[in-house]
């Protein structure tokens, strides 16, 4: 089990890592071509919302690769579930409802991740 949980913090940390990078770099006209909802938030909140993203890929791995504060992975994984839930909520609120799903599957995964390292497989 703590092999497949390594397996899903990597997969979760590459597509926040992925995504947190494209939302603090690129310029929000360009960002609003692939991600509609862009339009609705101000370019700070863009890339605030970039930088957590970043920030919590780190946190998945970081701390529980180099042994340094292993705790903070598995808060890591509850601040990334957070934002999916507030990103659902955002998606839901503007009846986009295909962009739940993947709001859904990120907050199970990272719910998943939290529950294992907080509980029985805890580093």
């Amino acid at each position: 089990m703590s092999i497949f949980l390594w397996i899903v913090q990597a997969v979760l940390a590459a597509l926040f890592a992925m995504a947190g990078v494209m939302k603090s770099t690129q310029p929000k006209d360009k960002l609003v071509e692939k991600l509609p909802w862009v339009a609705d938030f101000s370019p700070g909140t863009v890339r605030f919302i970039g930088i957590v993203e970043f920030a919590g890929a780190l946190g998945l791995l970081l701390p529980a690769a180099t042994g340094i504060a292993p705790v903070l992975t598995p808060v890591a994984a509850v601040g990334l579930g957070i934002t999916m839930l507030l990103a659902a909520a955002y998606h839901a609120r503007k009846k986009e409802f295909p962009a739940i799903g993947l709001n859904a599957v990120l907050l199970i995964l990272a719910a998943l991740v939290a529950w294992g390292r907080f509980g029985p497989y805890s580093f």
